[in-house]
């Protein structure tokens, strides 16, 4: 078999390990097509997911059907302003062996494949940047010594609007580390209607297990082979640039209501959600109509609006409209 009949064939599996998977999560999740879609191109891609959306709309159970469809660990940290650090990451305790006493790391919840940080804007800054070296290293250090998390691992965090009460606007730092902030919608009254049939009869059957852990980080590598074709290439630049108020090609809402705009990790997540979706779809060569698919919750948590933004309540999805259109 050559290598483009290898690299079809490796397209189709994909593709295949792609519909099992969202049929598993749209079997337990009423609605929310779109939020199900991206959620899954960043699973696949290796990265984190921010679900933001009022209570109640199904992210938690979201979440959870998708490491039970893949047969990963589960932790879960419900996020409250006295959550502590060590409450995530773990900590040294005095253990007594041989009759000595010694320290031993024992570790947090983050210590999973799936980490699901529920409403993680409860939680204080403090805490809420435990959760950076994970993240980005998949590693804890405590007293001078790393600890490795074991691949996969994703942090999937909830969050309430900010205009909630009691919240914490999560650090840019903590957030340029999500790879998609992916928003979730009301239900119509239709899906309401199949929400009120599911949860208020029998209970639902599990969801069932079609993938394992170990096929997840063959897919995800596969997905760093895919080539990114050089209109695509060009446009995930543009709209990197498009996204700074001193960036070439900068609309004037830029460059009038927004203080910072995407980073160089911003770059990355348009490239890896398109290869994803081109992926899914059976092709080997990512294309721009992949990089503009993404665009939206790979950038949308990117863009910082300056004060007079904040003043004129200026919406960072009209900004983005205005930018995939500049660059596109």
């Amino acid at each position: 078999m050559g290598a483009r009949e290898e690299a079809e064939r490796a397209a189709r599996e994909f593709g295949e390990a792609w519909a099992a998977l969202e049929g598993a999560l749209r079997g337990t999740v009423v609605g929310h097509a779109e939020a199900v879609e991206q959620v899954l191109t960043a699973f696949f891609a290796g990265g984190h997911v921010l679900l933001e959306g009022v209570p109640g709309l199904g992210k938690t159970l979201l979440v959870r059907t998708l490491a039970g469809s893949v047969g990963l660990s589960c932790s879960r940290i419900q996020c409250t302003p006295d959550l502590m650090p060590a409450d995530v990451t773990g900590t040294n305790v005095v253990a007594e062996e041989g009759g000595r006493r010694t320290f031993v790391f024992r570790k947090g919840p983050v210590f999973t494949n799936v980490l699901l940080a529920d409403e993680v804007n409860r939680a204080t800054p403090k805490t809420q940047s435990a959760l950076l070296e994970a993240m980005e290293e998949k590693a804890v250090t405590a007293a001078g010594e790393s600890h490795r998390i074991d691949p996969p691992f994703h942090v999937l965090a909830t969050q309430n609007p900010l205009e909630m009460e009691g919240t914490f606007p999560l650090p840019e730092a903590q957030l340029d580390r999500f790879l998609f902030k992916v928003l979730m919608a009301a239900p119509s009254g239709e899906e309401l209607l199949r929400i009120v049939d599911r949860t208020t009869g029998a209970p639902a059957p599990a969801p069932a297990r079609v993938l394992e852990g170990a096929r997840v980080v063959e897919l995800q590598r596969l997905v760093r082979e895919v080539v990114l074709e050089g209109p695509a290439r060009a446009l995930v630049a543009r709209l990197v640039g498009a996204s700074s108020p001193d960036g070439e090609g900068a609309p004037p809402s830029v460059k009038r209501f927004v203080r910072y705009g995407a980073s160089p990790r911003g770059a990355q997540a348009l490239a890896l959600g398109a290869k994803v979706r081109a992926l899914a779809a059976g092709r080997v060569h990512a294309a721009a109509a992949d990089v503009i698919a993404v665009a939206r919750p790979a950038l949308r948590h990117r863009l910082l609006l300056n004060f007079e933004g904040e003043a004129e309540g200026a919406s960072v999805e009209g900004i983005l409209g205005e930018i995939l259109e500049a660059a596109g």
